[in-house]
């Protein structure tokens, strides 16, 4: 019983706390701009590029490793 009123007396107080308005804008809440399209394509592209490429980097380092 105390949890959930713990939690709930945290949970309206980081509401009322966040200076970010976000009545009904779309992308407000992400962590990035998505307003540049050429930016968030770049960013977009080197996020998978590590991603995709890692595993590859990472064997070629153990079979080079002798």
């Amino acid at each position: 019983m105390w949890g959930r009123i713990i939690a709930r007396r945290f949970s309206t107080t980081v509401a009322r706390k966040s200076e970010i308005n976000q009545h009904g804008i779309p992308g407000a809440n992400l962590p990035f701009d998505i307003h540049n399209r050429y930016k968030l394509t770049a960013l977009f592209t080197v996020f998978f590029t590590t991603a995709f490429s890692l595993p590859f980097v990472v064997v070629r380092h153990q079979i080079l490793k002798k």
